[in-house]
């Protein structure tokens, strides 16, 4: 029994679409099926079999006429009946001849198992591999794709419409959505341990004390240390002023206890004045020799973290010490979410500044490619290389696809479809066959009897 469909695509021939009935859950969505027919193909049906009529009854008329015109002419009518009858003659034969040859493509006329008849459910995996092979080399070649590309001249193009405010507008707006949505679907928990752990390696894998070195080295013969030594004097000085009481208090109390009480503060006050002297010259002095003597330090230590086995190896391990302790992995693993926090809401806002340069990036790229033909070439040219790439290394999975899926069409189904698209236009042609086969029979019986005559 044939296989029709409602005008909602549902099939009505007492099957459902996923299997025999019942198999199907309430409110499972049937798989689609290319072939299934669809009230559009069934009004196509409709208007098939109206032409089928017209062009069989051309043929029924050719008949008749034929019928009629022989009758007369042994009836003696003249000659024209003769006439008559060559032409409607000739028109059924031709009629004939197209009817055949279009009833072949779809099914064996009245049954009969004729070679190269049914073409279509007989070569439909034929057909299918010949469309694809036809797409991979007409469409999808190299050649071709790049000579298409280079015709449309898509950097000219691309650049006419990023230079837009309206169309740099959008793809801000369409790459901050990317870029939100992208952070949303991270799980910060991952792309912390990611974070975390490529941070650690990175640091473990690289000896940082030949750069601290060369960093320092350069620190201090710019005399960029110097303000550092300047704020840090600054402040020790501040802090004797203000806990004067605390100092000689500390140098008293470190006193041997069989000294008298009055010779410890005296030599409290002695030291913490001392103290207090010496750490104003430094402030004071920029030649102190005490700062003199922290240059030679620094120098040294700097040389020292480039060259000396030793201290490299310290400085690697207190690195390692550093690295291991929790609070430097939660500040490592706290930064991501730190910057995600940034990022999403700078995407968010129109004003930010991540959106205003992104724009005016775009509007400035959009400026160059309208203007630079150097670049636009450069543009066309990795277009037309992704594409040629593309198509080269994926044409057979392309052109798969529709043999494939051609492959997994029932044939006799497949072949109503395509009967349904195009047979009202195949009519035309038995009724085009009609005509001029009567025409032609007409030709020849004219031209017969004028010979004969």
């Amino acid at each position: 029994m044939e296989r029709t469909t409602s005008h909602e695509g549902a099939p009505v021939d007492g099957t459902s679409a996923g299997g025999p009935a019942g198999e199907r859950t309430a409110g499972t969505r049937p798989p689609f099926d290319p072939t299934a027919f669809t009230a559009a193909d069934e009004e196509k049906r409709r208007g098939v079999r109206r032409m089928k009529t017209i062009a069989t009854g051309a043929l029924l008329l050719a008949a008749l006429v034929f019928a009629l015109a022989t009758w007369a002419e042994r009836s003696g009518a003249g000659a024209w009946a003769g006439y008559v009858a060559a032409a409607a003659e000739a028109g059924m034969v031709g009629a004939l001849a197209d009817w055949f040859a279009v009833t072949a493509l779809f099914k064996r006329p009245m049954g009969l198992p004729i070679p190269h008849t049914a073409i279509i459910p007989t070569k439909k995996d034929q057909l299918g591999r010949s469309l694809g092979d036809f797409v991979g080399d007409n469409f999808l070649s190299e050649e071709v794709v790049r000579r298409r590309l280079r015709s449309v001249g898509i950097g000219s193009r691309l650049g006419a419409w990023l230079a837009r405010p309206e169309s740099a507008d959008r793809v801000t707006a369409e790459l901050s959505t990317a870029l939100r949505g992208a952070l949303t679907v991270l799980r910060d928990g991952d792309v912390q341990a990611v974070v975390g752990e490529a941070i650690t390696r990175r640091a473990h894998a690289r000896e940082v004390a030949p750069g601290l070195g060369r960093m320092l080295e350069r620190i201090v013969s710019d005399g960029g240390h110097r303000r550092v030594v300047d704020l840090v004097c600054v402040r020790a000085h501040d802090w004797l002023v203000w806990h004067s009481d605390s100092v000689m208090e500390a140098v008293a109390g470190g006193a041997p206890g069989w000294t008298p009480r009055f010779v410890d503060r005296k030599v409290g006050e002695r030291v913490y004045k001392e103290l207090l002297r010496f750490v104003g010259e430094m402030r004071d002095m920029p030649d102190h020799p005490a700062r003199e003597a922290l240059d030679r330090f620094l120098r040294d230590f700097a040389a020292d973290l480039q060259s000396d086995d030793e201290t490299r190896a310290r400085v690697e391990r207190l690195k390692s010490e550093i690295l291991a302790r929790d609070e430097v992995q939660d500040l490592i693993a706290s930064a991501w979410s730190a910057v995600r926090a940034m990022v999403v809401a700078a995407a968010e806002d129109e004003r930010s500044e991540l959106r205003l340069r992104v724009r005016s990036s775009v509007l400035s790229l959009g400026a160059r490619l309208s203007a630079d033909g150097g670049l636009q070439g450069k543009v066309d040219g990795w277009i037309e290389g992704a594409a040629a790439h593309v198509v080269t290394t994926y044409r057979h999975e392309i052109t798969s696809l529709i043999t494939e899926t051609i492959e997994s069409w029932d044939a006799e189904h497949t072949s109503r479809k395509i009967e349904a698209h195009i047979g009202r236009d195949l009519q035309f042609i038995r009724i085009n066959g009609t005509v001029v086969g009567a025409l032609a029979g007409l030709a020849i019986h004219t031209a017969a009897q004028v010979l004969g005559g």
